[in-house]
């Protein structure tokens, strides 16, 4: 495996590492508007990230190929929908600020599912960052390393928040530094194994490779709708949690027009 994948496929986890070490420097949980601001930067990022990084590369992919460009950016993007759905309604997790568990009932700590409930949001951002290194690899025209990177590293901005996110509340309702340091970690562990997984599905079914990519699309924003844009707008001033998506968007739009 060449060492850019490698570095692409780390960074976004780097980014969570980064953020979740905030809990050794800051004291307290966060403050609701700064999770709001932060909570609406991430969704901006990752809207942004699934059209210019996703879907448009998958179009512009399958009329290289011949195929209908809407073809696998409607049929990849509803397949991640359908999956991130899936997922939500089976795996048990908590959503921050809330004390209704969602999906399967099982006798889990409130810990626990919270980090689950992140964990689910970072299995679409790897697969994400993996169909979009597997393209770059396998020569694709449409996708350049510096696009390729510039996804990675849009994700490993954001993640610094969504770090930050798990393991300051954490602390906050006294959890140690540590554990909550760990707890903070383990919620991005799964992106390296998700963009590792989606790139070794590419090599094997190259074709395959804009409905990946849409795929990844569709699961980002269903998270995005279900999970991040409520949390973003929940309470008074809901505006500052707009304010930092537009900010989120356009800093991953100027990434992938920049480096792409």
């Amino acid at each position: 495996m060449r060492i850019e994948v490698i570095q692409g496929v780390l960074l976004p986890f780097l980014g969570t590492i980064l953020g979740a070490g905030c809990v050794f420097f800051m004291r307290g949980g966060l403050r609701p508007m700064l999770q709001r601001a932060l909570t609406g930067f991430a969704a901006g990022v990752m809207v942004a990230a699934s059209i210019w990084s996703l879907l448009v590369p998958a179009m512009e992919q399958a009329e290289d190929m011949g195929q209908p460009a809407f073809l696998p950016a409607v049929l990849g993007f509803w397949l991640g929908i359908l999956f991130l759905l899936a997922l939500d309604r089976t795996v048990p997790h908590l959503h921050q600020d809330s004390s209704q568990p969602e999906g399967l009932h099982a006798q889990l700590k409130r810990t626990t599912m919270l980090v689950l409930a992140v964990t689910l949001h970072n299995i679409p951002e790897g697969m994400a960052v993996g169909a979009v290194l597997a393209g770059w690899a396998a020569g694709e025209q449409t996708i350049s390393l510096a696009g390729a990177l510039a996804l990675s590293i849009g994700i490993a901005i954001q993640n610094f928040p969504e770090g930050a996110i798990i393991s300051m509340p954490l602390r906050g309702a006294g959890t140690r530094r540590r554990r909550a340091f760990l707890y903070g970690v383990l919620s991005g562990a799964v992106e390296p194994i998700a963009a590792l997984l989606t790139i070794w599905a590419a090599g094997l079914i190259l074709p395959a490779l804009p409905y990946l990519l849409s795929f990844a699309a569709g699961a980002m924003v269903y998270v995005v709708v279900e999970e991040l844009v409520p949390e973003a707008s929940a309470g008074t001033h809901s505006n500052l949690g707009t304010l930092f998506f537009a900010f989120g968007f356009t800093l991953m739009l100027w990434l992938d027009v920049a480096l792409g």
